[in-house]
């Protein structure tokens, strides 16, 4: 299922470690969020998620994954990534630190490698649904093959 379309960093990524995955085009929906994008998909909104980045006390950057049917708890992900706080970084600043634009940031295939959290509740499904690297475009693929290409962990970061 794989589009003919221009590839993003994301789709060839995968592709060049020959992972198993499936790409679904909502390109020719009306879809702006993401709860719009799983209703659009027919999907689950606790299976979809969006990937948030964020910057700590510190400066480093961390990329969460949450539902988009929930929010990051800004204190959780701190803990998670034992950070005193974080922040959501300016919209301004996600194309040039991870080459995607707002609403079609993927976490695989950014210019460089941040710290990845996903949602603990990823591991209630056998795949879940992030985005392939620019608005309109969603990958659907297991943890354990997203484990092949980039290294998270899971946490309890969410809430509704």
């Amino acid at each position: 299922m794989k589009s003919k379309e221009e590839k993003t960093n994301a789709i060839r990524s995968l592709e060049q470690k020959k992972l198993q995955f499936k790409v679904h085009d909502y390109s020719q929906s009306d879809a702006v969020n993401g709860m719009e994008v799983a209703q659009y998909l027919h999907e689950n909104p606790d299976r979809v998620f969006k990937t948030l980045v964020t910057v700590g006390k510190s400066a480093g950057h961390y990329v969460f994954l949450v539902p988009v049917s929930r929010e990051l708890d800004l204190k959780k992900a701190a803990k998670a990534v034992n950070e005193k706080s974080i922040d959501m970084i300016k919209a301004k600043e996600l194309l040039p630190l991870t080459g995607y634009i707002h609403g079609g940031c993927s976490p695989v295939g950014m210019k460089k490698f941040f710290p990845t959290v996903i949602d603990a509740s990823a591991e209630n499904f056998d795949e879940i649904f992030y985005s392939g690297g620019k608005i309109g475009l969603q990958i659907e693929m297991s943890l354990s093959e997203l484990q092949k290409i980039i290294t998270y962990r899971l946490a309890d970061i969410s809430v509704s």
